[in-house]
């Protein structure tokens, strides 16, 4: 009696088991994720290059030899301040020489003044002797002529002042721009000369240093693709990463979209502008940055994961018109119509007024992944 009420216990207890295993089999059956609210971002992704908004590039007029330089690399300058110089002593010469001219052109011009008056006092007198016949007409048109002379070269004397003062100004000019000066206040980035080098300004104005007017303020100039570039509008929130500060993300804002493309391999791009803000001076020209431009962002929409608008039970053949999701409910599986909105590569916005927030997505099944999972402890250990 007693063996007969122990095997009907453990027939009881094997039946609860395979109840148990049943209802748990059943109810495992479909992989579900709740659905949320979130905010889906999407966004346009490219890289740059950090520039100075304002650099100038300060070169020379004048050729000649590096004699001084009063400024290097990340030396901050004010407008006006003294960069470098230039070998002066030829073009002081040259001063020398021009105020040389200038002093000869100046005496010559007053000797041509005095003799001018005495041309002319000379003519008024034979021209008063000749109305009392004491002289011929022939002596007072010598006397005539002799004053039209003296007023020629009297010209002639100004114009060569004028000219030596030209060559003394080109002069004085070209020794101010042996002196290299800085024409914004800015830092130093870049120096292109040494002490002793010598600069030639035959044909184009050599850069011998650049200045960025403002670091406080930069800019990235990045290259998005034609297929992207509709979706850009000046104004656009610009988040970008900096591999030297690989911890932070960074904020900008879209300034401009140049419309001139550029090609490479047949690949057509633009440049979008996205300024900086370098108050903490963690910025450096020249880093590279990977910008994600923001082109549209949905805020606390019921979201979901992307697996489940794909989904379709085994057993369903029906098509459908519509976009759906199956939500597993208490009764078993339901299919809803839903209106998709923004997505980003993780999840969808679906607009629907018969789903909940909370409601169980499917987004897979079960029983796939059971399978999967027998099939991968059948494979012999490698």
């Amino acid at each position: 009696m007693k063996k007969r009420y122990i095997a009907v216990g453990i027939v009881a207890i094997c039946i609860i088991c395979i109840l148990l295993v049943s209802i748990k089999t059943k109810t495992a059956k479909y992989i579900t994720k709740p659905i949320t609210k979130c905010t889906i971002t999407q966004y346009v992704e490219a890289s740059g290059t950090i520039k100075p908004i304002n650099t100038i590039a300060v070169g020379t007029q004048v050729s000649g030899t590096v004699a001084k330089i009063y400024v290097d690399y990340n030396s901050v300058v004010k407008k006006g301040q003294l960069l470098a110089e230039l070998d002066p002593s030829l073009f002081q010469a040259n001063v020398d020489q021009s105020n040389a001219k200038l002093s000869n052109a100046k005496a010559s011009l007053a000797k041509a003044t005095a003799n001018l008056s005495y041309k002319k006092n000379n003519y008024q007198r034979y021209k008063h002797l000749y109305e009392k016949n004491y002289v011929s007409r022939d002596d007072v048109e010598l006397a005539q002529s002799g004053y039209l002379q003296a007023k020629a070269e009297l010209d002639s004397a100004r114009a060569e002042v004028s000219a030596a003062n030209a060559t003394l100004n080109n002069n004085l000019t070209n020794l101010r721009y042996s002196k290299i000066t800085s024409p914004v206040d800015g830092t130093v980035i870049s120096r292109a000369v040494d002490v002793g080098q010598t600069v030639a300004a035959s044909f184009n104005t050599p850069t011998l240093f650049e200045v960025a007017k403002d670091l406080t303020q930069m800019q990235i100039e990045t290259s998005v693709s034609e297929a992207d570039i509709g979706r850009i509008v000046v104004g656009q929130t610009a988040k970008y990463t900096l591999d030297g500060y690989q911890d932070r993300i960074f904020e900008g804002k879209v300034t401009q979209i140049r419309l001139a493309s550029t090609t490479t391999n047949n690949v057509v791009t633009y440049t979008v502008i996205i300024s900086v803000d370098n108050s903490e001076g963690l910025v450096i020209p020249g880093m590279s940055a990977n910008v994600s431009i923001i082109t549209s962002e949905a805020k606390d929409v019921m979201c979901v994961e992307n697996k489940a608008l794909k989904f379709t039970p085994e057993d369903n053949t029906q098509k459908y018109e519509k976009q759906g999701i199956w939500i597993l409910t208490k009764t078993g599986l339901k299919r809803y119509d839903v209106e998709l909105g923004a997505s980003d590569d993780n999840k969808t916005q679906i607009i629907s007024n018969e789903i909940k927030e909370g409601d169980k997505a499917i987004v897979s099944s079960g029983s796939k992944n059971r399978k999967n999972n027998k099939q991968q402890m059948r494979r012999p250990p490698m």
